[in-house]
Order: C-alpha cells, then structure tokens, then sequence
C-alpha cells in the first residue's frame, strides 16, 4: 500500500472481569429501535415493487431479514475480537478490498445496472460499501501508527492521498460517486481528528473542492445532477423527477402521515421506494412527526459513538469509534437531505433501514466494533499528547453529564 508497517505502540490491555458486562445499552436500545422500525418500513415500501419485479411481496422484506441476521452475527463477532488487533488484520482486507474493486471494474457489460457496475456474485456484494468500512479501520489504524509524523507533509498528506486516491478512485471508475466522496470525506476527517498540521487540512480542502468541481464538469451524471440541483434551489418545480416526486410525498404526509402501508407515492412512480426513496416513504406515512422521531434516532446513535470515542483507551479507539459513527451519521443525513432537495442527488443509502444486503452487513460490523471498543473502557487511559490532539478538534463538554476532556496544556484529565 506504500504506507509501510504499521505497529502495535500499546500493549493490549487486559480485559476487566466486568468488560463483558460493558455494551453499551444505549447504543444497544437505539440500534433495536433502528433495526425493528427499519424492518416495518422496508416491508411498507417494498411490497409492490417486489411484487412487480421479483413476483411475491415479501422477497425483498425476506432477503433484507436475512441479511440483518447476517450482520448481527457480524457484529456479534466484532463485539468480542480486540479492536488492537486490526493492525495485524488490516493490510490484508485492504488488499483484497481493492481487488474485489479491480474485478467489479473486469465484469462484462452485462453486469450493468442502472449505467453502473457496482455488485458481484450475481448482485449480491457491493465492495463499494465494503470500502468504506475497510478505508475508515486502515486509515485509523494508519494514522495511529504515524500520528507523531503528520505534521511532515511527506510522511502525512502526501500518503493519505495515495490511500484515499487508489480506493477512491476505483469506486469513481463505477461509477460510485456518492461513495467514492464518502471514504474522501471520511478520510479528511480521520486526519483531522488525528491532529492533522491545520496548513495540510487547509490544502486536503481546497484539493477536494476543485476536485469535486473537476469531477462535475466532466462526469456526465455529476454535472446532470448538479444542473438539477441548482434547478431546485431555484424553483422546486424544476427539481429532478425523484427529488420532485419525494417533495409530494413528504407533502402527502402532513405533519403526522398517512399511516403505516397507505403511502401512494411508492404506488404511483416514486423511484426505488425500498432503497434510495425510503425516507420518502416514512415522511409520507408517518409525517414530519415520524421523520423527526427517525433523526433523532440517529442523533442518539451518533452522541453514544461519541461518548464511546471519548472514553477509549487509547487514540485508536478513538479514532474508530469517531470514523464509524460520523461515517453512519453521514450516510444518513445525506440520503435525508437529498430526498428533500438540499443535496444534489447520491445513491446513499439509509443505514439500517434502506434494502440492500451490503450497507447493512457493514454497517452493523461498524456497530459491532464500537461495542467492542465500549468494552474496553476504564482498562487504560489516553496519553496527555494524544488527548490534546483529539479535544483539540472535539470539544465534547456538555455531553453524557457534563463530562469533559483536558485542554492543551492543562493536565487535568477525564473528569467521572
């Protein structure tokens, strides 16, 4: 990968009698609530056009309960397996995650679908959202190993590049552009948290923000749906066909919905209900009182990944904890946002709710590895330097009773 070795710097802290003992039940009540709310939407959205492309109603709700047993195992195992291990581990999965996105770039033509190819095995894989999860466990894993280096632009921005540049440009080349601009963004983000050099953050963006303007003016679908966009702001009206049928959705819906299986916009043209339109669907049926309900769901899931970030052991902990919780917390907010018109359109799904067997393995694995760091809380502490770097970009005071982290050059430590 040309970033070298990485190396274990912390001894693996022995786990405490109790550290089985240590899910975090909020996050644990707050994932039940996604995964069984998900499931009754999913099943609303999805009847009719299973129906009419697989020919029974319930083949896609089936298909999705499979694959939410399938990721709970996942997570069930993540749950239990050291998250110090990943250093021995992750080289290995990137390897064979760009691999499998070289080989979703070989498939014949035949394996187009809807002007991208973007599965294997017959539509059942999409390495792209294995991607995301891999990029965010190697760049934490990364930038743990070379923290005390990335003030060095040669040692620090420059490789970061060549990882996010590699992964993400062979998820461009799908095209995936909504996904290949996640593990971007993500990656800016790691390196951020990490105690980046703010001259190099300041470089990572104006790099990607002409980056992000050279891919709309030459890609097709980018600039189409810029142009759409734009149109939107402009005149709702002149929004595109799924961004303008979302709107008479969500209007449909009034303040409290339809009810659970009445929406007519799933019935009558709205694009892919069970996956990209899904929030369409739950804003139709349940109103801007359910719409609000599901944010804040999400808003809890991301406050619990925080707290667990800030009470790791370790800047690794940390590190993946903030990758994985802000990765889901932007998957979701963007497939929201686009539904009612403030982004230009990406095919994000809804994390844990949209249909589709790849987001929802991985995304539960991302949520198998923050219970596995939640465990490990109390069994170490923070160096002083590693914690400056992180409160020096998350300032989570206020949060979980007031709790708050030492400022640079103070050594007052995690208060309990």
């Amino acid at each position: 990968m040309g970033t070298g070795t990485f190396v274990n710097e912390r001894p693996l802290a022995p786990q405490s009698k109790n550290s089985a003992h240590n899910f975090d039940l909020p996050l644990l009540v707050t994932m039940t609530a996604l995964l069984v709310f998900g499931a009754i939407m999913l099943f609303s959205a999805s009847w009719d056009f299973s129906l009419s492309i697989y020919d029974s109603p319930t083949y896609m709700f089936n298909h999705q309960l499979m694959w939410i047993g399938l990721g709970l195992v996942t997570a069930g195992a993540l749950a239990f397996i050291d998250y110090h291990h990943w250093h021995k581990l992750i080289v290995p999965a990137m390897a064979g995650t760009i691999i499998l996105l070289i080989v979703v770039l070989l498939m014949s033509e035949n394996a187009t679908r809807f002007g991208a190819k973007r599965s294997i095995f017959s539509g059942s894989m999409q390495p792209s959202e294995l991607a995301k999860l891999v990029s965010i466990i190697y760049l934490s894993v990364w930038l743990y190993a070379k923290r005390q280096l990335l003030h060095d632009i040669q040692l620090g921005l420059i490789p970061l590049g060549v990882i996010l540049g590699i992964v993400g440009g062979l998820i461009y080349q799908q095209p995936d552009l909504s996904a290949a601009a996640t593990v971007l963004m993500m990656g800016g983000l790691l390196f951020f948290i990490a105690g980046g050099d703010l001259k190099q953050i300041g470089v990572l963006l104006v790099v990607a923000v002409i980056a992000a303007w050279i891919v709309a003016s030459i890609s097709i679908t980018g600039s189409q749906r810029v142009i759409d966009f734009i149109a939107g702001l402009k005149d709702p009206l002149q929004a595109s066909y799924h961004v303008r049928r979302s709107f008479e959705a969500i209007v449909n819906g009034g303040w409290f919905g339809v009810g659970i299986g009445r929406a007519q916009s799933k019935l009558t043209g709205l694009p892919v209900p069970p996956t990209d339109s899904i929030f369409a669907v739950i804003a139709e049926e349940l109103g801007l009182f359910g719409s609000v309900v599901l944010m804040a769901i999400y808003a809890v899931l991301v406050w619990r990944g925080l707290v667990i970030a800030r009470r790791a052991p370790d800047m690794l902990g940390t590190l993946l904890a903030s990758g994985l919780v802000f990765w889901i917390g932007v998957e979701a907010l963007i497939n929201m946002a686009v539904m009612v018109g403030l982004l230009p359109f990406a095919g994000n799904a809804l994390p844990f709710i949209s249909a589709g067997g790849s987001n929802m393995v991985v995304s539960l694995a991302a949520i198998g590895i923050l219970f596995n760091i939640s465990r490990h809380q109390g069994e170490g502490t923070m160096t002083d330097e590693d914690r400056r770097s992180y409160s020096a970009v998350v300032d989570l005071r206020g949060w979980n009773r007031r709790r708050h982290i030492s400022r640079p050059g103070s050594t007052r430590t995690v208060k309990s």
